[in-house]
């Protein structure tokens, strides 16, 4: 695909959003997939690039958690390497999924990915002893790394609500090991499609400075003032990506 200054103008904000409200609470895909689509990429090559830049972009935010005791590697190793096949499953079945399909298929999941993930309560910050946590975190990291694969987006606050409530984490505990997991999944992803020649590197490493900076700077106020998440930013760009996706649909 040929590339112009308007594609790098769209993404780039958009992914720094992104990156921001990702490492505070989850859900920036809804916010970095649908720039890449805004910006007139198709399907396959808009998630396949969304997964470079979020895959390095997340990076940066897992580095400031760990630094900040939030992330245990030793206990999340099996949850990483689940991760990692997890992953590798979901994106071969994008793959083989035709495109006009798989665009049909984003207008029905990127709203109820939303609604899910903006309606979502305050979370709770207390840890709690939960019996086999790590077999749990082992299996909720596998069937949500295959949905990274897939798709991707809401995976973040998917993780961290599911980690809180059924793990016994408390939101920082959370945050960071939804982040390793999440950014594991991604690299694993992006292998796949790399062989595929679906991703636009050029692009995505752009992008990828971009959510490093939205990533180290919301994760520092995650860190500093817990938890939250910006509703009005993902009600906005998911305004923005219907409103073309219906003029693509009935004014061209």
């Amino acid at each position: 695909m040929e590339l112009d200054i308007t594609t790098f103008l769209i993404v780039c904000p958009l992914v720094f959003l992104g990156g921001f409200v990702d490492s505070i609470a989850g859900g920036g895909g809804l916010i970095t997939l649908p720039a890449y689509l805004i910006a007139g990429l198709p399907p396959h090559y808009a998630i396949a690039t969304n997964k470079l830049s979020a895959a390095i972009g997340s990076g940066v935010s897992v580095y400031r958690l760990w630094r900040g005791s939030f992330v245990h590697f030793t206990f999340l190793m099996p949850a990483i390497v689940a991760a990692i096949i997890g992953a590798a499953v979901g994106s071969q079945l994008l793959l083989v999924m035709d495109e006009i399909y798989l665009q049909y298929l984003l207008l029905i999941i990127l709203p109820i990915t939303a609604f899910y993930v903006l309606r979502k309560k305050s979370y709770d910050d207390k840890i709690r002893e939960v019996p086999h946590s790590r077999a749990i975190t082992t299996a909720i990291s596998f069937v949500l790394s295959a949905y990274c694969g897939f798709y991707g987006p809401g995976t973040g606050a998917f993780l961290i609500l599911v980690l809180i409530s059924w793990a016994g984490m408390n939101v920082r505990t959370a945050a960071g090991s939804a982040k390793v997991i999440n950014v594991a999944a991604n690299f694993a992803a992006l292998a796949v499609l790399m062989l595929s020649g679906k991703v636009l590197v050029t692009l995505g490493l752009v992008a990828a400075a971009f959510g490093m900076a939205g990533n180290y700077i919301g994760s520092g106020m995650l860190i500093h003032k817990g938890a939250t998440i910006i509703r009005p930013i993902i009600i906005f760009v998911l305004a923005i990506f219907f409103a073309k996706v219906i003029y693509d649909m009935f004014v061209i």
